[in-house]
């Protein structure tokens, strides 16, 4: 990880991040850290929490504050804003960054796939955004909200439909937000994501033929030019927060993308159709929600008629994720367990 040379103006300011145990979270941190900021970084798993701050530290020099939150409990979001405005006598920047992956055919999927992804993704950037807006009204220094939405609530994508409907709702947020607080002493920041190589492929979950759902998945989002470094797109988004920019939208592919959907919207959901007919087709039986990303690597909950299809595919553009996932905290130590 790179230091920065000069001196930001973000420097000696408070930062709460969420999802800041692993990926891009636990990124933002060590960024944030390097900028000088007094960094707490809240996760739901108080193991990987503190793992993540034991690697921020080790990376950056810096010591880091945690707090054990679930984002989908409003109470406790609330309390952890309260702790650190009070642990650094107020609080200047908040990163609503929690979120779940499940990756399946709509087929294989259940309106209980929707409620947990627009609870955890949407309902934990509400209630991060609506708990730290006075905290950040009040800053001193001016207060920056940064929403971590994606690509995929630009334009919907196959297989990944309840996490694009969640992202297109913090897009909105980010949106109106933005609008609203205009004439405050306050920017909201939306930033939309393409393919990163975080590794999440282990923390998603797979329905439908599960491996092959995980083959192509890990493959994309570690394919060079398709997908982008985390450690690169994390500084990004510093570079944006110091700006105060409106909106940001990462790599090249996602910004073709979202310009391709916006001017013509028809071709680009006939063509998102052809590309849904090369993914996996779902099982016969209806499924809903299979295996873990780190229980399928290690070898269950795979289908075993197409392991050898999996791994061939797996081994055209995963090797980059993979080692994305040991870098930034993604493993789960212990024996893997179905989702």
């Amino acid at each position: 990880m790179a230091s920065t040379p000069r001196r930001s103006d973000l420097a000696g300011l408070s930062a709460l991040v969420t999802g800041g145990s692993r990926g891009l979270g636990l990124l933002l941190s060590a960024r944030l850290a390097q900028r000088g900021c007094l960094v707490t970084m809240a996760a739901r798993d108080e193991d990987e929490l503190r793992r993540g701050a034991e690697w921020a530290e080790e990376r950056t020099g810096k010591k880091f504050s945690t707090a054990v939150c679930d984002v989908r409990d409003r109470h406790a979001v609330e309390s952890v804003v309260r702790r650190a405005d009070a642990r650094h006598g107020g609080l200047d920047i908040v990163v609503a960054n929690a979120g779940v992956i499940q990756v399946a055919p709509v087929a294989s999927l259940d309106s209980g796939a929707f409620e947990d992804a627009m609870d955890t993704i949407f309902g934990g950037a509400v209630n991060t955004a609506m708990a730290a807006l006075p905290s950040l009204r009040a800053s001193e220094a001016g207060g920056r909200l940064c929403l971590i939405g994606s690509v995929g609530g630009l334009l919907a994508v196959p297989h990944l439909l309840p996490y694009s409907c969640a992202k297109a709702a913090v897009g909105a947020l980010g949106e109106g937000l933005r609008a609203e607080t205009t004439g405050d002493d306050l920017s909201v920041t939306t930033v939309h994501p393409g393919l990163m190589r975080t590794g999440s492929h282990l923390q998603a979950e797979f329905g439908g033929r599960s491996s092959r759902e995980f083959a192509w998945f890990s493959a994309l989002s570690g394919t060079p030019v398709l997908s982008m470094d985390a450690d690169r797109a994390a500084e990004r988004i510093v570079r944006a927060l110091e700006k105060r920019r409106t909106r940001l939208v990462l790599t090249p592919a996602a910004r073709a993308a979202s310009v391709a959907h916006g001017v013509a919207p028809a071709a680009v959901t006939r063509l998102s159709g052809l590309a849904a007919r090369l993914l996996p087709s779902p099982p016969a039986a209806h499924g809903g929600a299979g295996a873990a990303g780190h229980g399928i690597e290690q070898g269950h909950g795979i289908d075993r008629t197409a392991s050898t299809w999996t791994e061939k595919v797996r081994r055209l553009g995963s090797g980059l994720n993979d080692r994305a996932a040991d870098r930034y905290n993604q493993h789960i130590p212990g024996p893997p367990t179905s989702a």
